[in-house]
């Protein structure tokens, strides 16, 4: 049987946190809470947005929902944009579909925003599903999102499925659902949270490899 990949989006396939970081900004000074740093703002990126704004800024469900609708203004216009492929991922993807893998996108982003940015790099035909987060912020969790993947794939299988991830919760929601799991160093996670990874690679070039490799055992 082919490889079947899961891969996260920002941190795995994009690199996105200038989009990211400037529109937590943007919402964190609606909220009336500003952050000069930017820098202090990448955690924001990878976990659930509304998680983050009540353990960052320490506001309630209800604030926290507003920091992501003012989020949500400035990232549908323009932090969307701001973002971009790591080099290698194009070839990467091209080389597993290639190979016959089945692949999918699982993201705690917005299901709409995964597919819109996917289309915008011109990536979504490599995909055989894309997952994301409700608008309603339901489905938020990686393991939820893990689960609808396999769902709409009709896999039944977790350990046949791998998770590619740059952090903690990429790499904890595969083991919640038991699938496996690979960390990617260049991503916005430190080695510590990707620790519990089952394979660790430093560079696009070197996922390609550890896949590619992988799926031949697959075989």
């Amino acid at each position: 049987m082919n490889s079947i990949i899961f891969f996260d989006l920002d941190g795995t396939l994009t690199e996105s946190g200038l989009g990211i970081t400037r529109c937590v900004q943007y919402a964190l000074e609606k909220l009336g809470r500003p952050e000069p740093s930017l820098e202090k703002l990448r955690v924001f990126i990878g976990p659930p947005l509304i998680d983050m704004f009540q353990k960052y800024a320490h506001l309630n469900e209800a604030d926290a929902k507003r920091g992501v609708h003012y989020y949500r203004e400035r990232y549908n216009t323009i932090g969307i944009f701001e973002n971009q492929l790591y080099p290698g991922i194009r070839e990467l993807l091209q080389a597993l579909d290639e190979a016959g893998c089945i692949l999918a996108i699982t993201s705690a982003k917005p299901e709409p925003y995964v597919r819109q940015i996917a289309d915008y790099f011109t990536i979504t035909p490599y995909f055989d599903e894309i997952v994301g987060s409700t608008m309603q912020e339901t489905r938020t969790k990686k393991p939820e999102v893990i689960v609808e993947a396999m769902r709409r794939l009709h896999l039944s299988d977790p350990e046949a499925v791998t998770m590619v991830g740059d952090r903690a919760d990429d790499i904890q929601g595969a083991k919640t659902v038991g699938t496996r799991s690979v960390g990617v160093l260049y991503g916005y996670g430190t080695p510590a949270e990707l620790h519990e990874a089952d394979a660790l690679v430093m560079t696009p070039a070197d996922l390609k490899q550890f896949l590619l490799e992988k799926n031949l055992k697959d075989d």
